[in-house]
């Protein structure tokens, strides 16, 4: 966990003892159940806790950069898969955000049930497809998800209106969103793009 701390820490992200404690076990259950259930293709500990982990953290600084403030927000994490970005938010924010896991997987949603069991956080798991959903949060994150614009679709029909919907990207950025991009550098980690846009 040393690794988290300490990339979390260099990039202005405090991360208390008890905060720690949740991501261990958090990683202790991952791999646990990776092993028969392939939750995820990262398998090393240490590329969960930086590909994973920290990579769901960077949220904590975008939401800094652009003035979105989480707290007290209902946030929609769409094609959540085992838990990014939404669970390593809610282990950040604890009570101070409401958080719902849209994962239509069964497999991973027995898996989500379990981590809300044992590490003992309130967050709802809604085991459907994005597009069924009738419910409307005030943020909506998405990572990993698939093409970019059917996820913005589908994403801003489960948002409230002035809402954000926020895509988590690596390098590449489609030439029609780059004026939603917001590029953010890390140390020991590489540059992270979101596409934000707001729903007017």
């Amino acid at each position: 966990m040393d690794i988290l701390r300490k990339l979390a820490f260099e990039n202005g992200i405090e991360l208390s003892q008890n905060q720690i404690e949740f991501f261990e076990k958090y990683l202790q259950l991952l791999l646990k159940w990776n092993k028969v259930y392939n939750l995820t293709s990262i398998k090393k500990k240490e590329e969960i806790m930086t590909k994973h982990f920290f990579d769901s953290l960077t949220l904590v600084k975008l939401f800094e950069t652009v003035g979105i403030k989480p707290v007290g927000k209902e946030i929609g994490d769409f094609g959540t898969g085992a838990g990014f970005p939404g669970v390593p938010l809610k282990i950040y924010y604890q009570d101070k955000i409401d958080l719902y896991l849209i994962e239509s997987v069964g497999k991973k949603c027995m898996f989500l049930e379990t981590l809300k069991r044992e590490l003992n956080l309130d967050f709802k798991v809604l085991c459907q497809r994005a597009e069924s959903i009738e419910r409307k949060f005030d943020i909506v994150v998405s990572r990993a998800t698939g093409e970019t614009f059917e996820v913005l679709k589908i994403g801003k029909n489960i948002l409230k209106d002035n809402g954000y919907i926020i895509i988590m990207k690596g390098k590449d950025v489609e030439e029609e969103l780059k004026n939603f991009t917001v590029t953010l550098n890390f140390k020991g980690f590489p540059e992270r793009k979101f596409i934000v846009i707001q729903k007017r």
